[in-house]
């Protein structure tokens, strides 16, 4: 239903906006040349007035009937029904009524869930039929009141360019209160694992084992929380990774922009950014399968040994991941850098070669430092291919053939199986997110320092 309702709105939408421009060329006779605003400013004036009134009453309509029903619902339970129980078995019960609603019937439930559900049905269609008038009503109101403001000298170009920034204002704060919202949750979270884990085991601690008892007589291992086997391995991983795609990528940028005619540069461009659409589990596969037991047999053959799941073939294959990350960026980079300078450099004697390192490379830093950085964020936050390739055991070691783990791995380890957010076990996701979380802005920080300082040298 509410599928429909939006194609509804926007069908109106559009009717309302050749309304509009036809009200606008007609309040003139045709003669466009005698109103304020072009008749396309009119339409879209009408449209907005009846578009997004309506669409916002659906949305918050949406946002808020499944709590105002379910509350009705629990207020209309019988109380012998209700008595004894908690929130959470409240909650189940709630759930197990819902389910019965929508058809999801497993044995036979009692008299008073099928109760509940026929009530829960009947007022789910209410509160639809009365969204989808209540929508209609504002959406036509809109068009009434819009419709009537049109006249030749109607300033219609601004009020739609009005209408326009409090779309970009609504949502500039939309993703300023949903960074808000992340970083409240991680933070309150994550406060509340530091209050039964102490912050100085979790940041300098040695020994990373976070299955402890959740239920009673479970038997697991006592639980340490030492977080710098995992900080290391993250580390590590993401440093091969930079070390494959940073010289590859900028080679494959510098060799694109300033040696490759077009008909080269058309085929390897491409082909380079095709990597970055390949599925990360299908890199996991290739480390797995092809370039793990590549690297143990030739350990082997050189005497050195190369675990199954090592750092160097996880670190290696995500390499290659993100090699589109910088290649392009730097690509987009060099080609900015004016002409003025290459020829400038030129005229004093320089070779390519010197041209290259000494003027396009300098100039062109704040792109490549970005490419850099966002390929950095990439091989920090993926988690495929290390859980495939480099296995889930926090290994503290600084030796590339030997498997170790990552910040993201164990954020997906933690949260698998039991998932009750009251123990150190699940909260400990938390810790490790908000980590994370600081180190991606860090490194941004650090490539807005970088960008500013450049740009003030070379602009």
């Amino acid at each position: 239903m509410i599928f429909y309702m939006l194609l509804v709105l926007v069908a109106l939408s559009l009717v309302s906006y050749y309304f509009g421009r036809r009200r606008a060329v007609a309040s003139v006779q045709g003669r466009e040349r005698n109103l304020h605003s072009r008749p396309n400013y009119h339409g879209a004036y009408v449209a907005a007035w009846v578009g997004l009134p309506s669409l916002l009453l659906v949305l918050i309509w949406v946002a808020l009937q499944g709590p105002v029903i379910n509350l009705l619902l629990e207020r209309s339970l019988p109380l012998d029904a209700t008595r004894g129980l908690n929130s959470d078995q409240i909650n189940l019960l709630l759930s197990e009524i819902r389910s019965v609603a929508a058809g999801n019937v497993f044995g036979e439930p009692n008299i008073v869930v099928q109760e509940a559900a026929e009530r829960y049905q009947s007022w789910q269609a209410i509160a639809t039929y009365a969204m989808a008038a209540v929508a209609l009503s504002v959406a036509i109101f809109g068009l009434f009141l819009a419709g009537r403001r049109i006249s030749p000298q109607f300033r219609a170009r601004h009020g739609t360019e009005h209408v326009l920034s409090g779309l970009m204002i609504a949502c500039s704060l939309i993703a300023i209160l949903t960074t808000l919202g992340i970083v409240l949750s991680l933070l309150v979270e994550a406060l509340r694992f530091f209050e039964r884990v102490s912050p100085l085991e979790f940041f300098f601690g040695l020994n990373w084992e976070p299955q402890i008892p959740i239920r009673e007589g479970q038997v697991t291992a006592g639980g340490a929380f030492g977080a710098i086997p995992v900080f290391a391995g993250t580390l590590l991983i993401s440093l091969i990774a930079l070390a494959v795609a940073i010289p590859i990528g900028l080679l494959s940028a510098v060799y694109l922009t300033e040696y490759a005619n077009h008909r080269v540069r058309a085929v390897i461009k491409p082909v380079l950014e095709l990597l970055a659409g390949i599925p990360t589990v299908v890199y996991g596969f290739f480390a797995v399968l092809t370039v793990a037991p590549a690297m143990r047999g030739f350990g082997e053959m050189i005497g050195v040994p190369i675990a199954p799941n090592s750092a160097l073939a996880a670190g290696g294959v995500m390499g290659i991941m993100i090699i589109p990350f910088i290649s392009s960026l730097s690509d987009d980079a060099i080609s900015a850098v004016p002409r003025a300078m290459r020829e400038g450099s030129y005229a004093m004697g320089a070779t390519k070669g010197e041209t290259i390192t000494r003027v396009l490379l300098p100039a062109a830093l704040p792109g490549i430092m970005g490419g850099i950085l966002l390929a950095a964020s990439r091989a920090i936050g993926e988690t495929m291919i290390v859980v495939m390739a480099a296995g889930i055991i926090a290994n503290m070691t600084a030796n590339p053939f030997e498997p170790v783990t990552t910040v993201t791995v164990q954020i997906v380890t933690l949260l698998i199986g039991d998932s009750e957010f009251d123990n150190p076990k699940t909260l400990a996701a938390f810790a490790l997110g908000l980590v994370l979380f600081v180190v991606t802005l860090a490194l941004n920080v650090l490539a807005l320092h970088i960008v500013r300082k450049y740009r003030e040298q070379y602009e």
